[in-house]
């Protein structure tokens, strides 16, 4: 106990006195609290400069007929309220050319009844203009339709724009509002076990091609070494986690009037305190398993050049898992079979489990499943990868086969 407490006091020092680790926590911490103080950053400027009044962009209007064109104008000014519509006289090519210009955003050229060209500058991914311009002119062509079989003006538009209402009451999770935590979460935790675990891996291998090692391991058990070095890794990555998500969450609550009509950004910070929870556990064991996994692969590695190379299979095993719960979140089928199944897989548990927690619902005892097997594994691959370490950090020269490795755990 007393080697390992000696090697993790070490290891801290040497995180919380590597300048990069502390400029690289400094400058995200920076970095997150600039981005929440933006709008007040933005309304600052904008007082300080009150007699310039923000444009909305210009949306054109275009039609072979003057009394259509002046009707569609009036239609898509109300469905497009953020939009200052205007007409284009010069009709095509008066909207091509401002369009080009960038004195115009976009512009609709009616060529029909029901139909009709859009022009963009650029057609963005989530540009639902022409959606909102089919039910307009949609609309527009039903009212002409019951106005000519006799059905008054009045009624026809009052039978067009009857509401329909609806209420929503979901028994299980709301994906949509779990969505966008549940996904800084993961990713999070994806970029976190990667980072720290390609450390862990290197620093190992930076002391074995420096033949430090081999004084170390005459002073120290490998398993204190081991956890000594991988448990002082998980406490700098807890505690940058903290700066940055504490800096984030104190930012936010002093800026969350300005943040009130931002859903996205709101929604990430309302987590459920048990999520955090969960969130927690999952981070904990999965790091725990990769870490001594990138420890003991590490430990093989003769030269610091070729610890990249011998983490590869790791690191590719995880990004499977980390595509896998993406694909699956973006889905919205969170309990498909590839997601229960990595759910009890200690490699992709901690974010496959994570991600159905968060975005559906679970049985508790398949959690408690998840958890124990994790726990588990975190034992037994801790004492595998020590006795890993202990060997491997004594072979030089090419790098180890997987047969070599166990065959000398055994004989030890």
């Amino acid at each position: 106990m007393k080697q390992f407490k000696t090697i993790l006091n070490f290891e801290l020092k040497s995180y919380f006195k590597n300048k990069v680790f502390v400029g690289i926590t400094v400058a995200l911490v920076v970095l997150i609290a600039a981005a929440m103080f933006f709008p007040n950053i933005m309304a600052f400027f904008k007082s300080g400069d009150g007699a310039e009044q923000e444009q909305s962009p210009v949306m054109l209007i275009a039609s072979d007929s003057d009394a259509q064109a002046e009707a569609m104008r009036e239609a898509f000014a109300a469905a497009f309220a953020g939009y200052d519509v205007r007409i284009a006289q010069g009709g095509a090519e008066e909207a091509r050319q401002k369009i080009s210009q960038g004195e115009a955003e976009c512009a609709f050229v009616i060529t029909g009844p029901t139909s009709y060209t859009y022009y963009v500058e650029n057609l963005g991914l989530y540009d639902e203009k022409t959606a909102v311009a089919d039910e307009i002119l949609k609309n527009a062509y039903r009212v002409e339709a019951m106005v000519e079989s006799g059905v008054a003006p009045g009624l026809a538009g009052q039978i067009l724009s009857a509401q329909v209402t609806h209420e929503i009451e979901s028994l299980g999770k709301d994906q949509m509002q779990n969505y966008f935590y549940t996904y800084v979460m993961v990713f999070a935790l994806y970029m976190v076990i990667l980072l720290y675990g390609q450390m862990v891996a290197t620093n190992v291998a930076s002391e074995k091609s420096s033949r430090a090692m081999e004084v170390l391991i005459t002073s120290a058990k490998p398993t204190a070494m081991m956890f000594g070095k991988v448990i002082a890794s998980c406490l700098a990555g807890f505690i940058q986690l903290l700066c940055i998500f504490g800096t984030a969450l104190v930012c936010f609550r002093i800026n969350q009037a300005q943040w009130a009509d931002n859903p996205i950004v709101c929604s990430i910070f309302n987590m459920p305190p048990e999520l955090l929870g969960y969130m927690l556990v999952f981070f904990l064991l999965g790091f725990f398993i990769y870490a001594f996994l990138y420890g003991a692969v590490g430990s093989t590695a003769s030269k610091l050049e070729d610890t990249n190379t011998s983490v590869m299979p790791i690191t590719m095993l995880f990004i499977i898992a980390f595509l896998v719960v993406m694909f699956s979140m973006s889905s919205g089928n969170l309990d498909n079979i590839w997601m229960k199944l990595c759910s009890y897989i200690p490699l992709t548990s901690p974010m496959a489990m994570f991600a159905r927690i968060a975005m559906s619902t679970v049985p508790p005892y398949e959690i408690v499943i998840s958890i124990a097997i994790l726990i588990g594994s975190v034992v037994g691959i801790g004492v595998l990868a020590a006795k890993i370490y202990r060997v491997g950090v004594l072979l030089y020269g090419t790098p180890p086969k997987l047969g070599s490795i166990l065959k000398s755990i055994w004989k030890a």
